[in-house]
């Protein structure tokens, strides 16, 4: 979604998945975003005929990219850790790896601008030593927070590491209150649980479930040294997640329609399910609903869920995305995080936009419920100010382009008590399965858990189908779980 100062258009298209028909069992997945594509090809991996039907003109869901006259841009930034082991097998299998690659040490630069003394940098980065020790000489001499400061975040990590995930009541608690139980001052929330919070949460501390907050820090800085360690796409979002994932598909036999939107689902005389789109009715042996909460509400069929309405009331959350380009480089690091101003974290997208002159930097500002309606101008009256503020080579620079994208329904709200809401793979209509971020997959709203909500569904589906799981796949994915 975006504010109309761009017009999205999609990317070349990749080669037209072949229509040819193979017997067995036949699957369709509706919803061609990452959750959808991971279901189709672990589907089709094992054997079993896929239709993939997708309402918009392309694949990749939330996380895509259009063209805006020469520049190819992403809608927003998006990023994975190392502990992202369901999405890494993802970018192995559609063959964009090497395009996506991590850092070989976790190295994020945070820049604070309101300090008396002026500007100052810190660095959260891992030594190469077993967890905590890891992060041990980074926390010692991170300057943005006082020495009693950084001994209390010490023993609240460690008590964080204590906690149990699987005990349902941390779901119901919020996270801020946990941190202020534990000694965190507010100025060690801003300056380091929620530096890295907002970014993985798209909420505040004190609005987040302490269940997922904990599966965040636990998982990502205090299970394995390197879990952390940051990659992103160093092309566009649609070389990864339209044309190489069709490739795949068509590779693996997967009909995909692309600009084709399901009106209903419903059970056929055989016992099987019917797909309504414009024109045809498409018959399976197994559904998979690979579309947000909403989308997937109207879509299922009465008694498929004990209680559908709970679905409505999981929430969303927006993340706002600025998008700013100068007639010189102004920025040599490839990123870095931002404290004392509004801007968050703030990444280098030159390289992988085409751009052949100028720098294009890109503002990635979650927990944009204030400012996710804000007109262009008034954000760039704000923002570029800001931008100077952190980065004085930007004074003596021209700004040759200024726009922005807006998702308002981003991510779903990380809310306490959104646990219990979220759905598994199963439902109660035998044949029928939810897949998505948004379903019980333990992570918060990123790519990691739409990947492995499409493991989950094909699992679920491929078990009553009588099909062989696709072992690496599996592998991998239970390897972290």
């Amino acid at each position: 979604m975006t504010d109309g100062t761009h017009s999205e258009k999609p990317l070349a298209d990749a080669p037209r998945p072949h229509r040819g028909t193979r017997p067995g069992r036949h699957a369709v997945v509706v919803g061609g975003g990452l959750a959808g594509l991971t279901s189709a090809l672990a589907l089709a991996d094992a054997g079993v005929r896929v239709t993939l039907l997708e309402g918009r003109p392309r694949l990749g869901g939330l996380a895509f990219s259009f063209q805006r006259g020469d520049l190819t841009v992403d809608n927003g930034q998006h990023v994975y850790l190392r502990c992202c082991t369901a999405y890494r097998w993802f970018l192995d299998r559609i063959g964009g790896a090497a395009l996506a690659p991590l850092q070989n040490r976790l190295d994020v630069p945070v820049l604070d601008v309101d300090k008396p003394e002026g500007r100052r940098l810190g660095r959260l980065r891992r030594d190469p030593l077993p967890v905590p020790l890891h992060l041990g000489r980074s926390l010692a001499t991170y300057p943005h927070l006082s020495l009693a400061e950084r001994a209390a975040v010490g023993r609240a990590a460690l008590a964080l590491k204590g906690l149990d995930l699987a005990d349902p009541s941390l779901d119901a608690q919020d996270f801020g209150s946990w941190l202020t139980a534990h000694g965190q001052s507010a100025r060690a929330v801003e300056a380091l649980w929620d530096l890295v919070g907002v970014a993985t949460l798209n909420a505040v501390a004190s609005d987040a479930s302490l269940g997922l907050a904990a599966m965040v820090f636990k998982t990502g800085l205090l299970s394995d040294p390197g879990a952390a360690d940051i990659g992103w796409a160093r092309v566009p979002l649609g070389e990864l997640h339209d044309r190489l994932a069709r490739r795949a598909l068509d590779s693996a036999g997967v009909r995909t329609e692309v600009r084709t939107r399901v009106t209903s689902v419903s059970t056929n005389e055989n016992g099987g399910w019917s797909v309504q789109v414009p024109g045809e009715s498409i018959e399976a042996d197994a559904v998979v609903l690979a579309v947000p909460q909403r989308e997937a509400h109207g879509l299922l069929p009465a008694g498929a869920l004990d209680d559908p309405e709970r679905l409505l009331d999981i929430g969303t959350a927006p993340i706002l995305n600025i998008h700013v380009v100068y007639d010189r480089e102004v920025l040599a690091r490839p990123f870095f995080a931002a404290l004392g101003t509004p801007v968050q974290w703030v990444f280098d997208r030159t390289a992988a936009s085409g751009l052949r002159h100028g720098q294009y930097l890109a503002l990635s500002q979650s927990v944009a419920q204030d400012e996710i309606d804000t007109p262009v101008a008034e954000l760039r009256e704000r923002y570029l100010p800001e931008l100077a503020r952190l980065l004085p080579r930007t004074r003596g620079a021209e700004v040759t382009d200024f726009f922005v994208t807006r998702e308002r329904t981003a991510t779903f709200a990380p809310t306490p008590g959104v646990g219990r809401l979220r759905p598994g793979a199963r439902t109660k209509a035998p044949g029928l399965y939810l897949a998505g971020a948004w379903t019980a997959t333990g992570w918060p709203a990123t790519m990691e858990s739409a990947v492995r909500s499409g493991v989950s569904a094909a699992d679920a589906a491929l078990g009553a189908l009588g099909r062989p799981r696709p072992s690496r796949l599996f592998a991998s994915e239970e390897a972290a779980a």
